[in-house]
């Protein structure tokens, strides 16, 4: 068993869906421990620093205008394998490609607005909960 820590960030289509609480729980409900839970508003600087990964890529500029379109809700979670276990949890980046049963297939609507983000490796959850959070 490897314990980690991950980051969530439930985006502005679900915070104005008002689906947080839903999101929060099935986490809660698969044993994830909530270590931190921040209200957030992205500003565009921190919004290219978050995304800055893809800074060379045709989206790049809609991910940052999305992101910082309303408030989100970061998450720091802990638990079993915790960054491919949330990976899991959350599906398929494409809403429309993810399984029923996932937060992207059970709620989101497609690419953007595709109602959460999920670190991906533990070097990205580092890096992403500095930005929201300070050091981690």
């Amino acid at each position: 068993m490897v314990i980690q820590k991950t980051l969530v960030v439930i985006k502005p289509d679900a915070v104005k869906r008002r689906l947080v609480g839903q999101i929060v729980t099935r986490f809660e409900e698969k044993g994830f421990q909530l270590l931190e839970l921040r209200l957030y508003l992205f500003s565009k600087e921190t919004a290219e620093a978050f995304y800055d990964v893809h800074r060379e890529r045709d989206f790049f500029r809609e991910l940052v205008s999305f992101i910082s379109s309303g408030k989100t809700v970061a998450c720091i979670l802990e638990g079993n394998d915790a960054v491919n276990v949330v990976r899991i949890m959350i599906g398929q980046t494409r809403s429309y490609e993810a399984s029923p049963g996932t937060i992207r297939g059970d709620f989101g609507l497609g690419l953007t607005d595709n109602i959460i983000h999920a670190s991906d490796t533990h070097e990205s959850f580092i890096k992403e909960s500095n930005v929201i959070f300070g050091s981690s």
